[in-house]
């Protein structure tokens, strides 16, 4: 193993331990390639810290330091607060904001010696499922550059897929960590709300938003957990919930396929993903697994009811951005007033303020109880499908997407903005449910681009879901698999 070579998470810890490579050699290897990059996929780049943290990883390594993340390169999406380094969510409203803390996650693996490289780009706020919505450029798919790398955690799955770094942070509130993977053939997990602690992870949407990690593979998904995951007591939300641990290898589970994503797949799914996923299913049933076909009726619903919650949330989670406290400020207004309207005007792009509005309107007087009421309840309808479910199974088989990575130019949603919140269809009910969802690469199609499915599985089951990733891993290479972007770097 050297600096210049593919590889994973896994396989660069052992590089490491062997020293058949050097940290240094890690860190300046992936920063030559950030220079080259042409996706758009980072924000940030925190080239001279990385130097220094990677030699102190040299130094560690050389006392025999045994940190299993130690010396390991790592990016953070830029929600996530750095101390010292700016963090934006992508938005002018935050182009100049430099935390004076970590993260939870980033300090958590800051301890671990992960070295930092930088920060990933995104959509605004997270709000977007293309990485189009950036104050600082659109990202492109490193599988075809004309296409969207998905959102919005765009910048961290391409940061991946291209091989600018082995393994980033994302986070996910109805897909953003699951449907990028997917487009941009990697893997990706959302974790059960509550198992990463939300602690300077900048809000969209508190019920729903939770941080994970990205990486090539489930293995390297399920060391990257064992050092995020844990209660914090600066996060209401965090659960005090057992660790992750290890599924036995002969452990055989029933695997659920819902008929409401299955049936007419072939219809509703971009031509080549229902094929790869029917083949998905035979490869986990040929390891022993079983297959069982199930309900989730209110599914259908989850869409509007995710994009309702998620506008209210982020309509009173914005609130703070009114140019006085931090933020951009506008330079134009003469009154208060004017200063509050300026600056949320100058600093908000339009699909960050098409969600503000959206939201403050569905809890109006008079709208409460129509919309964001109504939406809560058939949020606990969708739940509730689940909790049915997984007293049946123990995990559940869809598609990541309803597509492959699309245009761009098709992705900016100008003429109909709510058709991008489509490719939510098949993630948001897990996150409506706070159940725990893993994106693997399962396929491809004929252009050709990535597929990915997900599983799914109930509260606080990362570890069958990890199990199950990581055998149909073993038995399959599409995730090993790279675009000519990442060949050439």
């Amino acid at each position: 193993m050297t600096a210049n070579g593919c590889a994973t998470l896994v396989e660069l810890r052992d590089a490491l331990a062997s020293k058949a490579v050097s940290a240094t050699e890690l860190a300046s290897e992936h920063l030559r390639r950030i220079a080259a990059d042409t996706t758009g996929s980072f924000i940030t780049v925190c080239e001279e810290e990385a130097l220094t943290q990677a030699k102190q990883a040299d130094a560690a390594i050389a006392r025999h330091d045994h940190r299993d993340l130690l010396g390991l390169p790592i990016a953070h999406k830029d929600v996530f607060c750095t101390s010292g380094v700016r963090t934006t969510c992508a938005s002018k409203m935050l182009a100049d904001f430099v935390p004076p803390y970590d993260a939870t996650v980033v300090a958590k693996l800051r301890t671990a010696g992960m070295v930092l490289l930088g920060k990933t780009n995104m959509d605004e706020f997270a709000m977007g499922s293309s990485t189009q919505t950036s104050h600082f450029g659109e990202t492109r798919n490193p599988w075809d550059a004309a296409r969207a790398p998905g959102g919005s955690s765009g910048g961290s799955a391409a940061a991946v897929a291209a091989d600018l770094v082995p393994a980033t942070t994302g986070t996910d509130t109805g897909g953003s960590i699951r449907q990028p993977a997917a487009l941009c053939g990697i893997s990706g997990l959302k974790p059960t709300y509550g198992r990463v602690s939300r602690y300077g992870m900048i809000a969209f949407a508190s019920s729903l938003d939770q941080g994970g990690p990205m990486a090539r593979s489930a293995a390297d998904l399920r060391l990257l957990l064992a050092h995020m995951e844990g209660h914090d007591e600066r996060d209401s939300t965090s659960a005090n919930a057992p660790r992750t641990g290890e599924v036995r290898a002969d452990a055989r589970f029933t695997i659920g396929v819902p008929s409401e994503y299955w049936d007419g797949a072939e219809e509703r799914l971009e031509p080549g993903l229902a094929a790869a996923l029917e083949d998905a299913a035979a490869t986990l049933e040929r390891l022993g697994h079983k297959r069982r076909v199930i309900s989730l009726p209110h599914t259908r619903f989850a869409v509007p009811t995710y994009h309702v919650v998620a506008s209210a949330e982020a309509s009173t989670n914005l609130a703070r951005y009114d140019g006085v406290r931090y933020g951009h400020r506008s330079r134009h207004a003469e009154s208060l007033e004017e200063l509050y309207v300026l600056s949320r005007s100058e600093g908000f792009g339009a699909e960050v303020k098409r969600r503000i509005l959206t939201g403050t309107y569905a809890l109006s007087m008079g709208c409460y109880d129509a919309y964001y009421g109504q939406a809560q309840r058939v949020r606990r309808l969708i739940l509730q499908d689940f909790l049915d479910a997984f007293a049946e199974v123990d995990a559940i088989l869809a598609p990541a997407a309803p597509t492959a990575a699309f245009p761009l130019s098709s992705a900016g949603g100008a003429e109909d903005p709510t058709a991008i919140y489509q490719q939510d269809a098949f993630t948001a009910p897990a996150s409506l449910a706070g159940v725990p969802a893993v994106s693997v690469p399962c396929g491809f199609t004929a252009h050709p681009l990535p597929i990915g499915m997900q599983i799914i599985g109930p509260h606080f089951g990362e570890d069958r879901l990890l199990a199950l990733a990581e055998a149909f891993q073993r038995e399959t290479d599409w995730h090993q698999r790279r675009p000519l972007v990442a060949a050439r770097s």
